[in-house]
């Protein structure tokens, strides 16, 4: 009896998605648990396995659009790798990958660059090609030349209709149209609908990163050692806005219809850019977390983000965001707000300018910030407010310590 394959429940505020990728061929010999499939909804994608062994026919091609429950391809059990063509013998010294295992992140770059992962040289376990070789294989690949007809003087004063078609595909050879992809989509949609929505303003300040860098470099061999992870600038950002939410609870709340929505928990969300938009994981009770735990659990939800690893669970419920435009280059921005969530903080590049310290003009690495709020729910007086304590915090790390 055929075992029929169906799009998994993804949660209750996903019906459907985008079968985005077959990692089988019709027709061929699954094993029990081999990935199927990649499914990308509007919130993350996943990949679908096999319940059991056997051949498989599909149902739907990729690119299409699939409901929850939906049944995409049929596996019989009975045709086993047995009955199943003989495979060619592998020859042993060869390097070349297998696509079957290939990552998720090398199977996406090689459908976006046209690259073949089997010409790529590999310097992972056995020669696996790594996200890293793809993107120097990227980097390294000559641009393709594009020729324009360019029509003559005389040509194009007896004939314009000529010189209109030429042109219309010199354009048409110089561009590439892609679909947006869903999770494209619904960040456009969010993005568009948190300004409609929401009274959002900015309000900006800057910090002083001395303290931090001082602390970081005196104690970061120590701390790697003993963690096994680095000491980021992201923990001292976090445990900074936890202090800030608890000094002014009233960026800790949501607006809901007609009601404030007061939350008494600190799940913060860090925004992490990855090769699809913009991915917020949210790392649960940074007020309860020292900052090592916060920087592995930044470090596995942001290595799980590039991956397509992040389930529901792993974005749903942050109160608030920090996001860092500063590893792109930004010194200033106006981060747009999460919605539901209230405020939204952007860090930006450290770059080192004169200050005024006790009447004296010194150099200081120097970090511009930014608090993107909603104005209908807090005042001016408390985002100001908000952001000189996270300001304090950053200056004055000791005071991450000692709760002052």
């Amino acid at each position: 009896m055929s075992i029929e394959v169906k799009i998994p429940p993804m949660g209750e505020s996903i019906s459907s998605g985008i079968l985005a990728k077959w990692h089988v061929a019709n027709g061929a010999v699954v094993k029990k648990d081999q990935v199927l499939f990649e499914l990308e909804t509007d919130k993350i994608t996943s990949e679908g396995t096999a319940e059991a062994a056997g051949k498989i026919t599909l149902a739907v091609e990729a690119g299409t659009e699939v409901k929850i429950g939906q049944i995409v391809a049929m596996i019989d059990p009975a045709a086993t790798e047995s009955t199943a063509p003989a495979a060619p013998t592998e020859n042993r010294d060869s390097k070349i990958e297998n696509p079957a295992t290939q990552s998720p992140a090398v199977r996406r770059l090689a459908a976006e660059t046209g690259i073949d992962p089997t010409t790529v040289a590999g310097t992972g376990k056995a020669g696996r090609v790594t996200k890293g070789d793809m993107l120097a294989a990227t980097e390294s690949k000559p641009a393709e030349k594009v020729t324009a007809v360019v029509p003559t003087a005389t040509a194009a004063s007896s004939n314009p209709a000529t010189v209109a078609s030429s042109t219309s595909a010199s354009r048409s050879e110089r561009q590439t149209r892609v679909k947006m992809t869903k999770l494209r989509q619904t960040i456009a949609n969010r993005l568009v609908a948190a300004q409609h929505q929401a009274a959002m303003l900015t309000t900006f300040n800057e910090a002083d990163m001395s303290a931090i860098m001082t602390l970081r470099a005196k104690y970061q061999d120590e701390f790697t050692k003993k963690n096994g992870v680095k000491l980021g600038f992201m923990s001292f950002f976090v445990k900074a806005v936890v202090q800030a939410l608890k000094d002014v609870p009233g960026v800790n709340a949501q607006i809901d219809g007609d009601h404030i929505i007061q939350n008494h928990y600190f799940d913060l969300g860090v925004a992490v850019s990855t090769e699809k938009g913009l991915i917020v994981p949210v790392i649960r009770d940074c007020d309860k977390k020292s900052m090592a735990e916060i920087e592995k659990d930044i470090a596995e939800a942001a290595k799980k983000a590039r991956d397509g690893k992040l389930t529901l669970p792993d974005l749903e419920g942050g109160v608030f965001t920090i996001t860092n435009g500063g590893i792109f280059g930004s010194m200033m921005s106006t981060p747009i707000l999460n919605s539901p969530q209230s405020a939204i903080l952007g860090m930006h590049a450290i770059k080192e300018r004169p200050i005024a310290v006790n009447g004296q003009v010194v150099i200081r690495p120097m970090m511009y910030l930014a608090l993107s709020y909603d104005h209908r729910l807090v005042d001016g007086k408390e985002s100001v407010t908000f952001l000189v304590s996270v300001k304090n915090s950053l200056e004055d790390p000791a005071r991450l310590v000692l709760g002052a």
